[in-house]
């Protein structure tokens, strides 16, 4: 779910390579590099200001554009409610509409040029908006929000009124939320809760409502961030903002698109630094979600293998369903940091326990075998006959006295186990009354995990509702599923922040001068030569075989003869892919008589299929390694991607390769290999000898410099195959496709 730690270009190796690249990595001062732009070598951003939404939240003043009072109108439920949020929060509140002299019985004014004083927020219940938003400028009003719908999520009619607005916000300061968006921000939260609290950030107000909920659970919400249409503010500004509010444990996320992928990663970024879990629902997994999306924000989805991994790499936590959403938020809300990460599983029945440990284990969580002496000390309350090494089945009866607690307390107190969860298939009282009383008296004395997955299908026992759900300290789940999920997500996301160092910190903000000899290869709209490719490659120190551009049998001759038989020949040209296919390449060429023989052959094949030629490469020809494919792709939302997998001719139909949204460090791009399915190839199978992983790993961060220092100009490179030779002996490109933007 969650990537491990992220790598950062530490070592006295690792800054000798990238200097050599031309990166100069100055010292870092508060966790951002000292004397640095904030714009790395693309032109990218490398930070993003937090908005100030103090006063969108908590305003001083409000006005309601549009306000009534009017039975059966639509606006006069929206009006009452925002009177009476208006008056929770302490706010003044001004209706605004040109024919009403009040609502309910506030004095009304009959425009915004009327205000008496500059406010804080603005709610327009206006069909259109624009003329309103200029207006509220000269006002001096702060935020505004828009109800409306008819914008970008109906078509090419609606994203053109929707630009129309938005230019209009940029024009005049105000800062907008919507528009097609709701009332949720203005709901009433309940403030008898206390302890870390869930902010909320959802593109469609209905699917935050399980969230919402978990305040009848005793869980408590700060804040509610429907963002609708993202004409101005975004789901990034709000992550952003809630990852500095100390009252916030956690940020729970229903999102649909995003407006900017580079914003939604700084904001990320931003809440990785702070250690403040970000669990999102992400819908597009499957074309039809993809489209559905699109069809109900007007936003661009992005491919959802990227999403996927730009997510992971800076640590959001991407669930599938509403219910995972809650539970998972809320756990990594409330939990205390883990001791350790293993768990131990905890039951009245042999048959749960085990049915438990399949799910956890084979969903990665770590069930240590307990001690031998651990065992003897479980033993003197359960009988000898039962299974004590983990998971631990307690036979039933010890639950009903003094011996339930004792367990309890031996396996919290083992130095191995981090997490106890406590499975409950079904209510058994006064058993299970007395079982989850002593869980909740142990969780409060221990600083360790407690969970218990409640299975009862009615979920109205008192052992549930006023015991368990009565606990601040015991998570409680109503599946196995959920309890995992979240148990998985809250071990990976202390792993993560634990070692987590801002890849932003140590992105290049200057180019190399491999960025010179580059961009003179280079030729706008045109998919360049082999030969042109490789030297591009080159370029960026990346080993390309030794090879000669010819263009006669004879200049093949003498060519063969400097590279080394023996010698590979292909055709050169523009545009010229899938030369195998073609027949255009002759492999395994030994003498003169062949490799004249093997230039006609080439040239004669191209001329017949009309393909135009550059010339013919002689190329030295290396020895077998493990073939994998590195690239670059452009991306609609993250722009410049990383790709690296198992290439060779299947390529395309293996499709074993992890993607990565630049910046990323060395050890980012191990985790990359460790993505892949074929990971063992590298390690060496069948007799064969281990890779040169480090010479692999170093390719991948050199592509991912060309991706971002030609971003603008590279739509795509595809190193394939880069052949991995045996360890020490570094990595060769024996062929490369790159097509210009």
């Amino acid at each position: 779910m969650l990537g491990s730690t992220h790598g950062t270009l530490t070592t006295d190796s690792r800054r000798a390579r990238v200097i050599a690249c031309g990166e100069h990595p100055g010292p870092a001062v508060h966790g951002r590099p000292a004397d640095v732009g904030d714009l790395d070598v693309g032109g990218r951003p490398l930070h993003a200001d937090v908005p100030d939404l103090d006063r969108f939240f908590r305003p001083g003043s409000v006005a309601v554009v549009g306000a009534s009072d009017a039975e059966g109108r639509p606006n006069t439920g929206v009006t009452r409610q925002l009177v009476e949020w208006a008056r929770r929060v302490g706010a003044r509140i001004h209706p605004v509409h040109p024919t009403r002299p009040s609502v309910f019985g506030i004095p009304c004014l009959p425009s915004v040029a009327d205000l008496p004083e500059p406010v804080d927020l603005a709610v327009l219940l206006v069909a259109d908006p624009v003329p309103v938003i200029e207006r509220l400028a000269e006002a001096k009003a702060r935020f505004a929000v828009v109800f409306a719908s008819g914008f970008a999520e109906t078509g090419a009619d609606g994203r053109a009124a929707q630009e129309r607005l938005a230019d209009a916000v940029r024009r005049t300061g105000t800062r907008l939320l919507g528009p097609n968006t709701n009332l949720n921000a203005f709901e009433r939260f309940r403030d008898d809760l206390d302890g870390p609290a869930i902010a909320l950030i959802t593109q469609s107000g209905h699917q935050g409502r399980p969230v919402f909920a978990l305040q009848e659970l005793g869980v408590r919400l700060s804040h509610w961030a429907p963002t609708g249409n993202e004409a101005d503010l975004e789901s990034a500004d709000f992550l952003s903002y809630f990852a500095e509010r100390p009252e916030v444990g956690a940020i729970a996320c229903y999102l649909e698109g995003l407006k900017d992928g580079r914003s939604f990663l700084l904001a990320a970024d931003r809440a990785a630094r702070r250690g403040v879990p970000v669990v999102a629902v992400k819908v597009g997994r499957t074309e039809t979600g993809a489209r559905t999306a699109a069809s109900h924000t007007g936003k661009l989805t992005g491919a959802d293998a990227v999403v996927d991994a730009a997510m992971r790499q800076f640590g959001v936590i991407r669930v599938d369903a509403l219910d995972e959403l809650q539970d998972t938020a809320a756990l990594l809300a409330r939990a205390r940091p883990p001791v350790t990460d293993g768990v131990a599983v905890y039951s009245i029945s042999g048959g749960t326990g085990a049915h438990f440990a399949d799910l956890a284990t084979e969903a990665g969580l770590r069930l240590p075998a307990l001690s031998a002496a651990r065992q003897a000390q479980l033993h003197q309350w359960i009988p000898e006959y039962l299974d004590v090494a983990n998971p631990v089945d307690n036979g039933g009866h010890p639950v009903g006295d003094h011996r339930g607690r004792k367990i309890i307390d031996a396996l919290l107190d083992d130095p191995s186990v981090g997490v106890l969860i406590c499975p409950v298939t079904g209510p058994f009282p006064p058993l299970s009354d007395r079982l989850v009383r002593d869980l909740v008296d142990a969780a409060e004395h221990t600083d360790k995990l407690v969970c218990v997955v409640w299975g009862s299908p009615v979920g109205t026992e008192p052992a549930y509702r006023e015991v368990l759900l009565g606990s601040s300290r015991v998570a409680t789940f109503r599946t196995v599923g959920n309890c995992i999920t979240a148990v998985r997500a809250y071990l990976a996301h202390h792993r993560f922040t634990a070692g987590y160092r801002s890849p932003f910190d140590e992105a290049p903000r200057t180019p190399s001068p491999s960025f010179r000899k580059a961009r003179a290869l280079m030729t706008p709209g045109q998919q360049l030569s082999e030969h042109a490719a490789k030297q591009l490659l080159r370029a960026y120190g990346i080993r390309v075989p030794r090879e000669q551009l010819v263009t006669s049998a004879a200049a093949a001759v003498r060519a063969a003869g400097l590279v080394g038989y023996p010698v590979v020949m292909k055709a050169s040209g523009a545009r010229l892919g899938h030369k195998t296919e073609l027949g255009l390449v002759r492999i395994g060429l030994t003498s003169a008589s062949q490799v004249r023989d093997a230039y006609r052959e080439l040239t004669d094949i191209a001329r017949l299929q009309g393909i135009a030629l550059d010339g013919v490469l002689v190329c030295q020809m290396v020895e077998r390694g493990v073939e994998m494919v590195v690239g670059v792709t452009h991306d609609e939302l993250f722009g410049p991607t990383v790709t690296v997998g198992l290439g060779g001719v299947l390529v395309e139909v293996l499709r074993d390769v992890a993607v990565r949204v630049p910046p990323f460090g060395e050890d980012e791009a191990r985790n990359m290999l460790g993505d892949l399915r074929g990971r063992a190839l590298l390690d060496g199978v069948r007799g064969r000898p281990p890779a040169d992983v480090e010479a692999l790993v170093e390719v991948v961060l050199r592509v991912q410099r060309m991706a971002l220092e030609l971003g603008s100009d590279l739509a795509e490179l595809d190193i394939n195959p880069l052949v991995v030779l045996p360890q020490g002996q570094g990595a060769v490109a024996l062929d490369a496709l790159a097509v210009c933007r």
